[in-house]
């Protein structure tokens, strides 16, 4: 286990907690670097949206245990948000919330197309979320043919932002 993953995994079981408590949902914890400076950003939710107070809230507890156990080596900064209107879904259970909602997808490479008579290679994808298991992700196209794509080859699937 990488020092990234340890970090995010130790955070979440601080932070499970306190989430539960106030009856929230939490989405994500995730260690990333930005620049110079290191992130600590644990993402929460509950029906009807999280508020700055929601946040505020758990941040506070979250803090004090962060000083407390005191167990990441770097600087860093700690943020607990909402994740926002474009969420990105990494879990089964954000999967399973999503099915029948319009998502975005994103893959590590291309898969070959023909468009307009002519191959490409494509890595963007929308439809509806219809289907998913341990290994599959499958979306209904604007023309409701049904796609399946590998979860290995996913780098990214998130809720469609209707405009």
């Amino acid at each position: 286990m990488s020092k990234k993953e340890d970090y995010e995994k130790r955070a979440e079981a601080l932070i499970e907690p306190i989430v539960a408590k106030n009856q929230f949902e939490l989405v994500d914890v995730e260690y990333v670097k930005e620049g110079s400076n290191w992130f600590l950003r644990a993402f929460i939710d509950k029906p009807g949206g999280i508020t700055v107070d929601d946040c505020e809230l758990v941040s506070r507890e979250f803090s004090d245990l962060l000083d407390k156990e005191d167990f990441i080596e770097d600087s860093y900064i700690m943020e607990v948000s909402s994740p926002g209107l474009g969420r990105q879904l990494k879990k089964d259970k954000d999967l399973k919330r999503s099915i029948g909602e319009e998502v975005e997808i994103k893959l590590y490479k291309g898969i070959k197309q023909m468009r307009k008579n002519k191959e490409v290679s494509v890595k963007e994808f929308s439809g509806f979320l219809t289907a998913f298991d341990e290994s599959t992700v499958t979306i209904e196209l604007e023309d409701e043919s049904a796609m399946e794509l590998q979860r290995k080859d996913i780098a990214m699937i998130r809720l469609a932002i209707p405009f």
